[in-house]
């Protein structure tokens, strides 16, 4: 397969690794992007701790809350500009309040939610004609708590990732912590048991490539092994993170010196997983005037 100069820049992006690594990589993994990037982290390249995916939608996520109910949910537009201006957020506020004073099971029925006298899928669809830019709802989840929890929301960067705890207890400003870790430390699990096996298995192996590559011996490789499992859990694990206003305790430790409990977390992060346009303004303009 031919190895192109995006293919290597965009590797080097997600691991920062070198160019002629990157190349390396991808020639080795027959430009299988994943691939490429577990043999840098079994070569000791590239220190990632998970697999990066390219952020490429833009657009908002925003939490609505209204007693025992919670809304979460992500629109999308094309450009940021779009995803700035008051008509998007007004479009987010609505479609939100909907999903929030309803029960959507899933995205056909959101869609068909009353805002007045249109659907969600009018609102969309008419914001999409206007604007002149694809606008879409791309995920939502409706959130319910007990009496004896509460909920803990945050927005970080302007809604760009949106962050929603349930916590049991009476302290919000607990479950509001919670929330702003999971939301400026961007944890792949709340807690250890919510770790897939294929995920575990998976880092391990990588680690145990690195422990070859790096020489150690066999009979450490077991405890080197089991060492770099709990590094992964305390980058990768909501409850396991060294928490943000006091780094001498964990998440869990601060839930439990406050008589708390993590219930929930949801989080949206803004184009998350989703391909980004890579358009080139020049060329684009240029193309219209021919």
């Amino acid at each position: 397969m031919e190895i192109s100069a995006s293919m290597v820049k965009d590797l080097r992006e997600r691991t920062g690794a070198g160019m002629m690594d990157c190349k390396k990589a991808l020639v080795e993994s027959n430009g299988d992007m994943d691939k490429a990037i577990d043999y840098l982290r079994e070569k000791g390249i590239s220190k990632a701790a998970k697999k990066a995916e390219r952020i490429a939608a833009e657009g908002l996520a925003n939490i609505y809350i209204n007693g025992n109910d919670a809304a979460i949910l992500e629109l999308n537009s094309e450009t940021d500009f779009v995803a700035k201006n008051a008509e998007f957020k007004e479009l987010l506020d609505k479609i939100g309040n909907a999903i929030l004073n309803n029960d959507p099971k899933n995205m056909e029925e959101a869609l068909k939610l009353e805002c007045g006298s249109d659907t969600v899928n009018d609102l969309i669809v008419n914001a999409t004609a206007k604007i002149g830019e694809k606008i879409s709802l791309r995920r939502f989840e409706k959130v319910s708590k007990s009496n004896d929890e509460v909920f803990g929301s945050y927005l970080h960067m302007g809604g760009k990732i949106a962050s929603l705890t349930v916590v049991s207890g009476d302290n919000e400003e607990i479950a509001k912590d919670v929330a702003m870790q999971a939301a400026a430390m961007r944890p792949l699990y709340a807690k250890i048991e919510d770790v897939p096996e294929e995920d575990l298995e998976h880092e391990k192996s990588v680690i145990r490539e690195q422990v070859i590559n790096e020489g150690k011996k066999p009979e450490f490789a077991d405890k080197i092994i089991e060492g770099r499992i709990r590094k992964f859990y305390e980058e990768t694990v909501l409850e396991e993170q060294a928490f943000i206003k006091d780094s001498s305790i964990n998440i869990k430790t601060y839930l439990e010196n406050n008589k708390s409990n993590l219930v929930k977390l949801v989080k949206f992060e803004v184009g998350e997983g989703m391909e980004k346009r890579n358009e080139n303004f020049a060329e684009e303009v240029m193309s219209q005037i021919k």
